[in-house]
């Protein structure tokens, strides 16, 4: 699980390019097979994995993108339309992500609102506006969503399955090998932009990169 791409200080949020770059390269000389979320649920491979983006930084065009077109691996994106405070990816470059096969693009609510706090009829409207708003943005189904801040309970899942999503994604941290039980509470790797090679490798072999 992946957020900003940059030049920029590595954090739990940021990880510099070059360090994407190396960690592309392992999992690809590893043998490990790039999907999208959605391949995920129903791919046999066994070394298949999805690398994921949360929030739509614009960064995941201008660095994120060269390195995965590089390596030919597949992400995907999760676009919380209006989020504030960063600088979210344009309608022009999400369409040319669109059209390369590679990425595919998912919902992460409108605001990025804790929908676990929220009242039903707006957690509601966070999901099925988002969900909408991301299919207006690429022309195809949106059939992915992951919950912000990794918050949910039972009443965020049925809204999930209601506005029509086929899967969801969370922030916990585990690696499972079937998740045909887990379509909805799929597990994620959580990434640190400063994490070394060992620790990288922990975190794809064990699910996390702390000893």
């Amino acid at each position: 699980m992946y957020h900003s791409i940059a030049n920029e200080a590595a954090t739990g949020m940021n990880t510099p390019p070059e360090r994407f770059d190396a960690q592309l390269a392992w999992l690809k000389k590893q043998g490990y097979v790039f999907c999208t979320v959605s391949e995920l649920l129903t791919t046999s491979k066994p070394k298949a994995i999805a690398i994921t983006f949360d929030d739509g930084f614009a960064n995941n065009y201008h660095q994120a993108f060269p390195l995965l077109k590089k390596y030919q691996a597949k992400a995907t994106i999760y676009l919380a339309p209006e989020i504030a405070a960063i600088d979210k990816l344009m309608t022009a470059q999400i369409s040319e992500m669109q059209a390369s096969g590679l990425i595919e693009f998912g919902a992460h609510s409108m605001t990025h609102l804790n929908l676990l706090q929220a009242p039903t009829d707006i957690a509601q409207a966070e999901i099925v506006s988002s969900k909408q708003q991301v299919e207006a943005l690429t022309g195809v189904a949106c059939l992915t969503f992951a919950y912000p801040f990794g918050r949910f309970g039972a009443e965020t899942i049925e809204l999930v399955k209601a506005a029509g999503f086929s899967s969801a994604v969370t922030t916990k941290k585990k690696i499972i090998a079937h998740l045909t039980a887990q379509t909805f509470t799929i597990p994620r790797i959580s990434t640190h932009g400063a994490m070394d090679n060992i620790q990288f490798y922990v975190a794809v072999t064990r699910g996390r990169y702390k000893f």
